[in-house]
């Protein structure tokens, strides 16, 4: 003990190290405490570190990503020449990226991880599409692709090890044609690859799912510090029995807390690095990773060192405060403490402050300072939840009473002390609502681009072609759609424009009345109807203007007939100003640039039929299957977020078992003495239930509210329609219900070991 009246560092230095000796030497009880406290902080420290490596797997992906890509153009053939083009494909919910390499002399580029470009009718893939290519169900893409595989990419030329690529060589390319350029290097960023912002869908999906995995990790992280606080406090209590005042006494609890939480800090490590890099191979195709890429950002690591050991200290300290430590025992202040409202509703009341200015702007307000805002406003209206969800358990708890046994053992514990459930439960309640609003934005986004294709009920994919020559590849089309098995009806979609140098472009789509009701609402329609989109309406369009249209130098005139009628498209980004039928037109419709297909639903493979038929004439064709959208990077969002959202209820569930095994713990001879008075082990086990699924319940109804509110305003950010996910929201809240049941289920055992009479001794 230190000296009386010592003061300074040495003082501080001395009852920390004081407080370390007690934690280490606590014996059973205490290494249990200490243990559970450190395999908490330590799956919460994994966590936050899995999080610093991501900035370094990002920029490893989008390294090796450009690398590959074609260098900037070049607009004279040479020797060290190459043309390329881009061909990807989609087989089943995979997507298949690839480029077609045609060198124009013996010193052309050869992209990285290959050692010689393929010749023509070769390819070179990567590890997982060689795999999937020699996989039996494959047989449609192998014929899709139609090359002899003779190698496979190095890690260098792959953005991630489960890449579907491929490099084919080929000799029909020409110089100048749709989707055909010219470089000669690799890795100038003139490629194919990623470019501009992201969408506003996608940059809220991004920063919600950023702060939904990370703000219950440091709860869980805070919460796991307090395991064992009960008899930590009975132990201080000793310790001022011997002398101790009250400030060595903090003092004393934060050097017990360190030792938790710089232990939890070195278990976090151990499992970062020996579970963290099979994260990877959980992770959609666009977002895997090599091993070596989980590289933590110095910086972030140095602010998680500091600020874990800092928050436990903090939050010990803090709950000290509501607890007077005397020589002769505990006492908790606040037994009828009454939280106030208030000051809790002010962190949501922020968060809308900062997020309402947005609404119906995310797509024109762009930079840094618009994510920090983002970001701001969704942590303060969740930590809103977390302020608010101690007030609404009390509230309620306070006016609960009657019923069974069990209830009313469950209920006094919760009147008593509410503090340690819902520490536990906040997690919990902040994940939900979190999931909640990110089912809710995806879901709209999802539905939102199911919508774009449109009335679905006769065609159900889409084939785009802009090479030349048009009227050949058009023929070549049509008959490859017509013979495709499980390939029903085909209709032809033409264009027309305006000359771009025109001061009001104009825009004429030419199909037949089944075509254009896929792309627009009409209310009837015969072959010689016209009609234009609402919203279009304008003097060059008005009934009886004349349009003149420019196709490669031929001019069409047409006059717009006084009894056109406005539909509503279903797309809204669409540029099709007028829809016309072929008997409005006058004139012999251009070459189609696009088709509507329709397929065969019992075929599960007429997509595959159509992808493969098409390809094969023109490999830089644009096949689109409407019932796929999952496709992009709405489904790899979906499925990285599930991940994620996995592993946070695993270890939230994990801190609320402790939590309830640290109760029982706590309380063992109570148990003891409520069995030896005839107390059935069947109420105890239904006290432990009530106890856990009460403040539970009352989460989950938050975090609905909460999470279907912020999705919402989310929605209202990026102008989409506001729609509840009830099946998510279900599917969530159900899910979090049977955490619940299963963190009781796995208490029973040492609930009926903490109820046999040995428990009632004492020493």
């Amino acid at each position: 003990m230190s000296a009386p009246g010592r003061r300074g560092p040495t003082a501080w230095l001395h009852d920390l190290l004081l407080g370390v000796r007690l934690s280490v030497a606590g014996g059973p009880t205490g290494w249990a405490r200490l243990a559970m406290t450190a395999v908490g902080v330590g799956l919460g420290v994994a966590m936050l570190l899995t999080a610093t490596a991501l900035p370094t797997v990002g920029l490893a992906r989008s390294d090796r990503s450009e690398g590959r890509d074609p260098g900037p153009d070049v607009t004279a053939a040479g020797p060290d020449t190459l043309l390329y083009a881009e061909a990807d494909t989609d087989w089943r919910e995979l997507r298949v990226e690839g480029l077609l390499v045609q060198p124009e002399g013996g010193q052309a580029p050869v992209p990285p991880g290959l050692s010689r470009l393929p010749a023509p009718g070769e390819m070179v893939v990567s590890p997982d599409l060689a795999e999937l290519l020699a996989s039996p169900d494959a047989r449609l893409l192998v014929e899709r692709l139609d090359a002899t595989v003779v190698g496979t990419i190095a890690p260098e030329g792959l953005a991630g090890p489960r890449d579907l690529y491929y490099f084919r060589g080929v000799d029909s390319l020409a110089a100048g044609s749709f989707g055909v350029s010219r470089t000669d290097t690799f890795g100038g960023g003139g490629g194919p690859g990623d470019s501009g912002s992201l969408p506003a869908v996608l940059l809220v999906l991004s920063l919600l799912g950023v702060v939904v995995l990370l703000l219950p990790v440091m709860i869980f992280v805070t919460t796991a510090v307090r395991f064992g606080s009960e008899a930590r406090d009975r132990q201080l209590a000793a310790i001022r029995l011997v002398g101790a005042d009250t400030t060595m006494t903090r003092r004393i609890a934060a050097g017990d807390t360190l030792v938790g939480a710089l232990l939890g800090m070195v278990v976090g490590a151990l499992l970062f690095f020996g579970v963290g890099r099979l994260v990877g191979d959980l992770l959609p195709v666009r977002f895997s990773f090599f091993p070596a890429d989980l590289r933590p950002v110095p910086a972030l690591v140095a602010l998680v060192v500091l600020a874990v050991p800092t928050a436990a200290v903090l939050v010990t300290l803090s709950a000290l405060r509501r607890v007077m430590i005397e020589p002769l025992g505990v006492v908790r202040r606040g037994r009828e403490r009454r939280r106030q409202l208030w000051w809790r509703l002010l962190p949501p009341a922020l968060g809308l402050l900062l997020l309402a200015p947005l609404t119906g702007r995310m797509s024109e307000v762009t930079g840094e300072l618009v994510e920090v805002q983002v970001v701001a406003g969704i942590t303060l209206l969740l930590l809103g939840l977390v302020l608010l969800l101690p007030w609404v358990v009390q509230s309620v708890v306070r006016r609960l009473g009657g019923g069974g046994v069990a209830w009313q053992l469950a209920v006094r514990r919760l009147q008593l002390d509410s503090d340690t459930a819902v520490r536990a439960v906040s997690g919990i309640a902040v994940s939900v609502a979190g999931i909640i609003a990110v089912q809710g934005v995806l879901g709209a986004g999802q539905l939102a681009a199911i919508g774009r294709y449109g009335d679905t009920s006769q065609f159900q994919a889409s084939v785009s072609t802009y090479r030349e020559p048009a009227d050949q590849l058009a023929a070549q089309v049509a008959t490859a759609l017509a013979d495709a098995p499980g390939v029903g009806p085909v209709t032809a979609v033409s264009q027309l424009r305006t000359s771009p140098d025109t001061p009001a472009y104009v825009e004429m789509w030419i199909a037949d009345c089944d075509g254009l009701r896929h792309y627009a609402d009409l209310p009837s329609c015969a072959d010689g109807d016209s009609f234009v989109a609402s919203g279009r309406e304008r003097p060059e369009v008005a009934p009886g203007a004349t349009v003149t249209f420019d196709t490669d130098g031929d001019q069409t005139r047409w006059t717009v007939p006084a009894d056109m009628r406005a539909v509503e498209q279903y797309d809204k980004l669409v540029m099709a100003d007028l829809l016309v039928t072929p008997g409005a037109l006058g004139a012999p419709a251009p070459e189609p640039v696009t088709y509507l297909a329709g397929l065969d639903g019992t075929d599960p493979d007429a997509i595959e039929q159509l992808r493969t038929a098409v390809y094969r004439i023109d490999p830089l064709a644009f096949v689109t299957g409407f019932a796929q959208p999952g496709n992009g990077l709405l489904g790899d969002f979906e499925q990285a977020l599930q991940v994620g959202a996995i592993a946070l209820l695993l270890i939230i569930g994990a801190s609320l078992l402790v939590n309830v095994l640290e109760q029982l713990r706590e309380r063992r001879r109570l148990l003891a003495v409520l069995t030896a008075f005839g107390t059935r082990r069947r109420t105890l086990s239904g006290s432990v239930l009530y106890q856990v699924a009460i403040p539970v319940l009352l989460g989950l109804a938050l975090a609905v509210v909460t999470g279907g509110g912020l999705g919402a305003l989310l929605l209202a950010m990026v102008d989409e329609p506001i729609v509840f996910n009830w099946a998510a929201i279900a599917g969530v809240s159900g899910t979090a219900a049977l955490v619940v049941l299963a963190v009781t289920a796995a208490s029973q055992p040492l609930l009926w070991r903490l109820t046999r009479p040995d428990g009632l001794r004492s020493e």
